[in-house]
């Protein structure tokens, strides 16, 4: 079922579920309002440690602490009514051993209300997967690149080339028998990728991996271009919003007063003349386009709902904007 069309949010259950079926939909979030907006379009939304680089500007996921994720754990579930939320373990938080894994994993279920845990590692943290997995703490895995490891994977490399492949196939069987649900794929080249899917039982999750993966996530801040301190190669960019927050920006110190024309595209003569008056009382005027799903009863209405960027492009041309 499309995350769409579902009322109430899924289990690890029916994520697995998914396997080979309609491709999973999953985004990055740490706040209630980001939350909020993709909820309706994701089978399940991650709290990632990537917040403490994307948010608090720490140069790795290194230092991110339980409280951190607790915090921001708290804030995504606010915002979700139809999405699960899975939720990453910290460095430091697992590694010691299963008994410390389980009071962690345990103590960011019960104070965020999350669905899964989300940890890095293959077989040297199936032990502690099948561990927590027994004592009722759904696990998603996370396998090739491993941003908690960077130290000693010597970079944001792309990981299982050549006879590397072997070891990271067996790092996805051994999650997928301890009873994980699914297993993220990060940075992986495609044909192992590719086979790593059609070799286990449960779902693929890629992030610069294949389009072959049973399902799909991105950091929503490299998506939307907020955060770019680092760009990796493989992430769509769907916006520049930093881009626009900049020259806003040198806007507003300037003093110029900035006008905001909110649509959701199909321009026709009533949003031209909403622009044309926004253009009389500003100097700066900005046109958005945002097909918001809450506006629609039905998925059906939602897919069939025109997408003409181009064409609205060509009729706001005249208003410089």
């Amino acid at each position: 079922m499309s995350a769409t069309a579902r009322k109430t949010a899924p289990l690890p259950d029916d994520i697995r579920a998914m396997k080979g079926g309609t491709p999973i939909v999953s985004l990055t979030a740490y706040t209630t309002p980001m939350a909020q907006m993709m909820d309706a379009q994701c089978d399940f939304v991650l709290v990632g440690d990537s917040v403490g680089m994307v948010l608090h500007g720490l140069p790795s996921t290194l230092g991110v602490t339980m409280d951190m994720m607790e915090m921001h754990g708290k804030a995504v579930a606010r915002g979700l009514t139809s999405a699960m939320m899975v939720i990453d373990m910290p460095f430091g938080s697992y590694e010691e051993g299963r008994e410390q894994a389980f009071r962690n994993a345990a103590r960011l279920m019960a104070e965020t209300g999350a669905g899964a845990v989300k940890l890095e590692g293959g077989v040297a943290m199936a032990d502690t997967i099948a561990f927590l997995v027994a004592r009722g703490i759904p696990v998603m895995a996370h396998i090739g690149l491993t941003p908690q490891s960077i130290n000693t994977l010597g970079g944001y490399k792309v990981q299982g080339r050549g006879d590397a492949g072997a070891a990271l196939m067996a790092d996805a069987r051994a999650v997928a028998q301890a009873g994980a649900f699914a297993v993220v794929l990060e940075k992986v080249p495609e044909t192992l990728a590719n086979d790593i899917t059609h070799a286990i039982d449960i779902p693929t999750i890629g992030i610069g991996a294949s389009a072959g993966c049973d399902g799909q996530i991105l950091v929503v801040d490299d998506m939307l271009g907020l955060f770019t301190a680092i760009k990796a190669k493989f992430v769509k960019r769907y916006a520049e919003l930093g881009e626009l927050r900049a020259m806003t920006r040198a806007w507003h110190r300037a003093g110029e007063p900035i006008g905001v024309v909110p649509t959701m595209g199909a321009h026709h003569d009533g949003h031209l003349s909403l622009v044309a008056r926004a253009k009389d009382m500003s100097d700066r005027v900005i046109v958005t386009i945002f097909v918001n799903p809450k506006q629609f009863n039905t998925p059906e209405d939602l897919e069939n709902y025109p997408r003409t960027e181009h064409e609205d492009a060509r009729k706001l041309g005249r208003f410089a904007v």
